[in-house]
């Protein structure tokens, strides 16, 4: 009598799979670690020169503060002396005049610079000149368009004599120094701003002007119903960046006149470092700064919104 092997069958290769105990795989590390330590200089940055300084400011425009003794809560004093101020208002107005003339001649010329290179030559040595200005600082740029443009002595004034014209006071008179100043910052960035519409147009695919050019549509015709509506979102940017600093223009003015003649050139920036640094009124500064930074929020949500930043006509 044969005895029946009590032995079981062998297990299949799936079965074994299944029946043996898995292994936990180790698991990798995210990427957050990493992040957090490059992000980590620049957020400690902000933090630190701008975030608090902000928040100290808005504090300081509560007080009466001129470094020799603690803040001391004044409430809203100093923003009813800014309202009652004539010479805080005149500055504004300064400031709004510089404004217009430099963001309209730059706007104008960087986007004519920025098509002409797109559409003739995309040489990088060229792209190089038209950055050369943008290089030199705003206090060096200032000087010597100081030099420049001196009544007497100053190279633009001799070649407007040699033409038998009276000389120009440039930065001398009330009615020519904002243009001036303003036009000295358009010659110092008009090449970088070129350079950001260039990038822009640079995006637009060339199929779009192929079809243009079959319909039948010139130059011209392509520029403004082509070229503008595709590159809004990028020009819009360019807008809203060029017009905050615009604002914040004060180095140019420092080396140039001063505020002068009779406060022809007394922009709010000039006004606020005055009252803080000569008067040491650093509340009443510190409110025309909050007030400042009110104005430039407001301006840049109304650009924002009506010219629509943040929308593409590209498909």
């Amino acid at each position: 009598m044969t005895v029946a092997s009590t032995a079981s069958p062998p297990l299949s290769t799936a079965e074994s799979v299944v029946t043996r105990p898995l292994r936990r795989r180790p698991r990798r590390r995210g990427d957050g670690a990493l992040a957090a330590a490059f992000i980590a200089p620049a957020l400690l940055g902000f933090l630190v020169f701008l975030l608090w300084p902000t928040l100290r400011g808005i504090y300081l425009s509560f007080t009466q503060f001129n470094l020799l003794t603690p803040p001391r809560w004044a409430g809203l004093d100093n923003y009813v002396r800014m309202v009652n101020d004539p010479v805080f208002w005149d500055s504004l107005a300064v400031t709004v005049e510089y404004v217009v003339v430099n963001i309209g001649v730059q706007t104008v010329a960087a986007l004519a610079l920025a098509v002409l290179m797109q559409r003739l030559t995309r040489s990088a040595l060229l792209r190089s000149v038209v950055l050369a200005p943008y290089l030199v600082s705003n206090v060096v740029a200032g000087i010597i368009w100081l030099w420049m443009l001196d009544t007497q002595l100053g190279i633009g004034n001799q070649i407007i004599g040699a033409f038998g014209f009276d000389h120009i006071p440039f930065l001398t008179d009330e009615a020519w120094a904002v243009p001036t100043i303003a036009l000295i910052n358009v010659w110092r960035h008009v090449g970088y701003t070129a350079l950001l519409l260039f990038a822009g147009l640079q995006a637009i695919p060339g199929d779009v002007y192929d079809a243009a050019k079959v319909d039948g549509a010139s130059e011209w015709r392509m520029f403004w119903r082509v070229t503008l509506p595709l590159l809004r979102p990028v020009l819009a940017v360019v807008l809203i960046m060029t017009v905050i600093g615009s604002f914040q223009v004060f180095d140019t003015v420092a080396v140039t006149t001063l505020g002068g003649p009779a406060n022809a050139t007394n922009v709010l920036q000039l006004y606020i470092y005055n009252s803080a640094f000569g008067r040491f009124q650093f509340g009443y500064a510190s409110a025309m700064s909050v007030a400042l930074l009110a104005v430039l929020s407001l301006i840049t949500v109304v650009q924002y919104r009506m010219t629509r930043a943040g929308h593409t006509d590209l498909g």
